[in-house]
């Protein structure tokens, strides 16, 4: 779902990233201004697994309307669903998903999708490369004093510093089609 952010000028937006779950949604908002990004605040809605279903998809909605009416991002930058094995989990993760992407459209928020490989491409500049290597490069790109935690935190991170880098690009907009 292809849409163009509310850029200011210059590449002046903030950013809220989102890593999808079920159990974790790892969640970052940054600024981007002028090339140069500014950390507003990081964390993540945490589930029980012990929670039926739809108990956890309204606190997931919830946490997402909170985030969005804390930080009034003007652009969404979310993972794509990738899973290789187990396709129950896949399928849990699909519906979390659906209900963080129902957030964003209701807030009029444009939303922009990347696989993990352009996530890691533009944090990393290597599309294979491991978690330890985004988690630094995130950790050094926003200046921080410590790795975020948890790790979906981290990649919530590394989601909106890829938007900032292409998501104005004409390359988002053929990867987004």
């Amino acid at each position: 779902m292809a849409s163009k952010d509310k850029r200011k000028g210059d590449g002046d937006v903030i950013i809220l990233g989102i890593d999808p779950g079920l159990a974790i949604v790892g969640w970052g908002v940054i600024e981007y201004r002028n090339t140069r990004f500014r950390t507003l605040a990081y964390g993540s809605i945490q589930t029980p697994s012990g929670m039926r279903t739809e108990e956890r998809l309204k606190a997931i909605y919830e946490g997402m309307k909170e985030l969005i009416e804390t930080y009034h991002p003007e652009a969404m930058a979310v993972e794509e669903l990738f899973f290789t094995n187990n396709v129950t989990t896949g399928i849990r993760v699909a519906e979390a998903r659906g209900v963080i992407l129902l957030s964003a459209e209701q807030a009029g928020i444009p939303i922009q999708e990347y696989t993990p490989m352009q996530v890691k491409q533009a944090v990393v500049g290597y599309g294979k490369a491991d978690k330890r290597q985004v988690i630094a490069m995130v950790t050094r790109i926003l200046n921080l004093e410590k790795p975020p935690k948890p790790d979906d935190t981290a990649d919530a991170l590394a989601i909106a510093i890829c938007h900032a880098h292409c998501g104005g690009s004409r390359l988002a907009e053929y990867y987004n089609k």
